[in-house]
């Protein structure tokens, strides 16, 4: 039976005629993909001009220091919050601040808090925005309030959340009433699941005074909804279904963990007194970050030439080839950046994301200076220039790969636990670690052979 298989050296002499003409035409056609994504790069790159007005949509994100803005630091005081509450109590104001900006359509905006000690701030960075403004959007304690409404339930139950207006009367119609109880009498919110369906659900445990109030409001509106306002704003719309006299109460729905979560925050910001004391102010002109950014590029345009001419002095053509690689490799980069302002997650450039930039220029040359002296090594071995080519990129690869890696766990930790300034440095570091790693090689490769 396995005689027979003395026809097959015929058709594995094809196979590998194929498979050679497929690596044959693979660089050609890796070398035309490189053609054209330059070409769309270079139009993304562009400024909008003529036919290019499409491009006007696609613009660099640009943070605080370079746009111009209002930074303002916070201090939240706690002298009226339990210890075992300060850190709840301190995302929540983090919670309604940011709900304020969002609302107002503060584009970009950075919203942190830091813990030293017993010293808790809320650090507030909000681009395109005065002094003035920035102070009235973020205005003062969180104000959460309960209204109720003499409409039937039944009727406004039909509505989505989705659909419901910002303001309370929109909601609960023009006989809403404002109810006693107020973020005073909320004395904890919880997030726990459905012992049923083991879906989230947020419970409210109220205060002494708090539990008579809440058993009133659920008696004269069983069947009815009872909205919970934060800021003029109903962040949740309950029906009550039965009256609740133990003060526990339960808004379940269909959250999701995150959703809950959200709601849980919002109503301890509400519930507990923490009011916010200005400590700092200041305004960044965005001609100033203008003339930091002109000193930034110019800084990394000497470097990148002084990057290329070392190349090409140090290998000859192997030079060249590393330096083209790098341009293109620089304009990918900046299309991906400019692309993702249209979409809900933005890269932002700020000064210390500009340096994280280029710094990943320098480690992907770090990576071709490797790769060249395998090469060397190889061809001085009496390799073929082909061989040399493939070995040396599969056996610089481990060295690449591990540093690599090191510096993705760095921007990483970065990202993770810096602030600010920080974060964007490590963001743009990782991207830009990321595509030399994949792409970068790639193109490397397929111009050297």
């Amino acid at each position: 039976m396995k005689k027979a298989c003395l026809h097959d050296p015929f058709d594995s002499a094809q196979g590998h005629s194929e498979a050679f003409e497929s690596m044959k035409n693979s660089p050609r056609f890796l070398l035309w993909t490189i053609i054209f994504l330059t070409i769309v790069a270079v139009i993304i790159n562009l400024p909008s001009v003529g036919f290019l007005s499409f491009t006007r949509e696609l613009t660099f994100k640009k943070g605080l220091d370079l746009a111009g803005g209002t930074s303002l630091t916070y201090k939240a005081d706690m002298k009226d919050v339990d210890n075992v509450q300060k850190d709840k109590a301190l995302e929540g104001v983090r919670e309604v601040i940011e709900r304020r900006v969002n609302f107002f359509g503060v584009s970009e905006p950075v919203i942190q808090t830091a813990v030293s000690g017993e010293d808790y701030r809320i650090i507030v960075e909000l681009p395109g925005v005065d002094v003035e403004q920035a102070k009235e959007i973020i205005g003062t304690t969180a104000q959460l309030s309960f209204w109720e409404s003499q409409a039937s339930g039944s009727a406004l139950a039909t509505a989505s959340p989705s659909a419901y207006p910002l303001g309370v009367l929109e909601i609960l119609g023009p006989d809403a009433q404002k109810t006693e109880l107020t973020g005073k009498d909320l004395q904890d919110t919880s997030i726990g699941f459905d012992a049923n369906n083991g879906k989230p659900q947020v419970q409210l445990n109220f205060t002494n005074e708090g539990s008579k109030k809440f058993a009133e409001i659920t008696k004269r509106n069983v069947g009815k909804v009872v909205a919970i306002v934060l800021d003029n704003q109903v962040i949740e719309a309950p029906v009550v279904n039965q009256a609740i006299l133990n003060g526990e109460a339960v808004i379940s729905g269909g959250f999701t963990d995150e959703t809950a979560k959200s709601l849980s925050t919002s109503l301890n910001a509400g519930a507990l007194p923490v009011s916010l004391i200005p400590l700092q102010e200041h305004t960044v002109d965005a001609t100033l970050g203008i003339e930091s950014l002109f000193k930034s590029l110019f800084a990394g345009f000497l470097g990148i030439i002084a990057i290329i001419i070392f190349m090409v002095v140090s290998y000859g053509r192997l030079g060249v080839v590393a330096s083209l690689a790098l341009i293109l490799y620089t304009l990918f980069v900046l299309s991906i950046f400019k692309i993702s302002s249209i979409t809900p997650y933005a890269i932002t450039l700020t000064l210390s994301g500009i340096a994280g930039f280029i710094l990943s220029v320098g480690m992907a040359v770090d990576a071709n200076i490797l790769i060249f002296e395998r090469m060397k090594e190889e061809i001085s071995r009496g390799r073929s220039w082909r061989e040399a080519v493939d070995l040396g990129f599969s056996r610089a690869w481990t060295s690449i790969r591990d540093s690599n890696i090191s510096s993705l766990i760095t921007s990483f930790v970065l990202y993770q636990f810096g602030t600010g300034v920080v974060r964007g440095f490590a963001l743009v570091l990782a991207i830009g670690v990321i595509i030399s790693m994949f792409s970068e090689m790639r193109l490397m490769e397929t111009l050297l052979l």
